[in-house]
């Protein structure tokens, strides 16, 4: 098994790092967040991930990059996929049928 890197880990324990939940609650946050309190405590506990959308949010609101969070969740899931599917025996299309993009 081929995992290129150690388990990343999911965004939501990264985003815990930048938020003050000791100072504020993770409803007033969510409200600010404009996102449900269930959104925001699933991504915390890493039962969801960081939507693009979501991204955006915690982009302005912490002053991050959209993009650094899409990222680190894009190389979570890929690990988790690689992790959970490390041989999916699928066979390479002739060239007839592929497609330069």
């Amino acid at each position: 098994m081929n995992l290129r890197q150690h388990n990343p880990a999911h965004p939501g324990t990264v985003l815990r790092h930048y938020l003050d939940l000791e100072r504020s609650s993770v409803a007033a946050i969510a409200a600010h967040l404009r996102v449900s309190r269930v959104t925001l405590s699933r991504v915390l506990n890493g039962k969801a991930g960081i939507s693009p959308a979501m991204s955006l949010k915690l982009a302005q609101a912490l002053g991050t990059s959209a993009e650094m969070w899409v990222n680190m969740q894009a190389k979570y899931d890929l690990w988790q996929a690689r992790k959970n599917h490390p041989r999916l025996s699928i066979r390479p299309l002739p060239k007839a049928h592929r497609s330069v993009a």
